[in-house]
């Protein structure tokens, strides 16, 4: 309206770009953007939401108060065994006074009774040889008998006499008797095993001569009554050590008193202790795993929020983009040279002003003309201060 007032057509816009109306101007404006504190506001509110939902279904991590207050519970009982223990420890070291010399003597005894058990063991051995000497011989005696019996049997002759005598008198039968062919052949084959078995007569005389003075183990069992003997001699020595052996224990036993029951009684306590370091060890082992698992599920979680991270800011590298994209386009609307057009502006009308030609009469003064001018409505300027096309044509009359 300045430049209609004046009389002055607007400057001509570079770039074929027309002055725009109030009107235009206002249409081309961006939406109104949402308040910035609100949308944050809500994304906080969305967040606490989730963050209370998954706190519900979270993992607990390990209660490590718990553990060791446990532990130090666990640990106290075993201080406690440990001083008691110690306690029945110093009773014994008390009461194991001359355990060395105690020792030697049974060292000393223990050796006597393994030589004289060596000494047995040897004389036993040799004993059972012998014995098992004598039973074969026993049993060679006994074969030897067996076998003349089966021989004396076979034979049925106990001289060589009877034998002739027998082959006599079949002999003589043959030579008067009038006997059947059959019979005949059985006193031929009778004679036959006759003198067969006439040099086995011999035979079975020596084996019951030899029999008779064979040697049945006289020496053997001698031997093994001498050995008896030894045995018996060192089976008494022996017995002599262990009576010293059990009077050495009983004179020990009367020394320690009730030194037993306290050995047992500490024994006990060390089976307590193994028990509870045990049980201490249990429960750090499963507080470890907790631990372990604990750790597993916030590397899950971590991966989670590091996924949901990125996916959040893909998101937001999308929304900058598209809002860079936006400023963009709305850049491409905007005139580039405002200040360089105004200060050309500015240079030309100093220019006019150096080369007008001064009026000689009286100068009218041009007065701004203000018109009161309704919504919507618009000064024309005069036609030669008229733009080209500062209407945009249209297609009819």
């Amino acid at each position: 309206s300045s430049h209609l007032g004046s009389g002055r057509a607007p400057p001509a816009c570079p770039r074929g770009h027309r002055h725009r109306g109030p009107d235009s101007q206002q249409s081309d404006k961006m939406p109104p953007k949402a308040d910035p504190k609100a949308k944050a506001k809500a994304e906080a509110k969305k967040k606490a939401k989730v963050e209370e939902e998954d706190e519900s279904g979270r993992m607990q991590p390990p209660d490590r108060t718990a553990f060791d207050e446990a532990s130090a519970k666990i640990q106290e009982s075993i201080d406690a065994l440990q001083k008691t223990q110690a306690d029945l420890a110093k009773k014994i070291a008390e009461r194991s006074g001359g355990k060395e010399e105690f020792f030697a003597k049974k060292a000393e005894l223990r050796a006597q009774l393994d030589e004289f058990s060596a000494k047995i063991d040897k004389l036993m051995e040799r004993k059972t040889e012998i014995s098992k000497a004598i039973g074969d011989k026993r049993q060679e005696g006994v074969e030897m008998r067996s076998q003349l019996n089966k021989m004396k049997k076979s034979i049925g002759y106990t001289s060589e006499a009877e034998i002739d005598q027998r082959i006599a008198d079949i002999e003589f039968k043959l030579c008067t008797d009038t006997i059947p062919l059959k019979e005949e052949k059985e006193l031929l084959k009778e004679i036959q095993e006759l003198k067969k078995n006439r040099p086995k007569v011999s035979q079975v005389k020596n084996l019951e001569a030899g029999l008779a003075t064979r040697d049945i183990g006289g020496s053997f069992k001698e031997q093994s009554a001498a050995i008896s003997e030894e045995i018996s001699l060192f089976r008494d020595g022996k017995k002599k050590v262990q009576e010293k052996m059990a009077a050495l224990m009983e004179e020990r036993k009367g020394q320690l008193g009730d030194l037993p029951e306290i050995i047992e009684k500490r024994d006990a306590i060390g089976k307590q202790i193994a028990e509870k370091v045990r049980e201490r060890a249990e429960l750090r082992d499963e507080f470890r795993e907790k631990e372990r698992e604990y750790r597993k599920y916030q590397d899950e979680q971590r991966r989670v929020r590091q996924e949901k991270a990125a996916e959040e800011r893909a998101a937001r590298q999308a929304e900058y983009e598209k809002t860079r994209r936006v400023r963009e386009a709305e850049k491409l609307d905007e005139q580039p040279y405002v200040q360089e057009m105004t200060l050309i502006e500015q240079t030309v009308a100093f220019c006019k002003s150096l080369t007008s030609t001064k009026e000689v009469g009286e100068k009218k003064e041009e007065k701004e003309i203000k018109h009161d001018l309704a919504e919507g409505m618009e000064v024309l300027a005069k036609k030669d201060d008229r733009e080209e096309f500062y209407f945009v044509p249209t297609a009819k009359k």
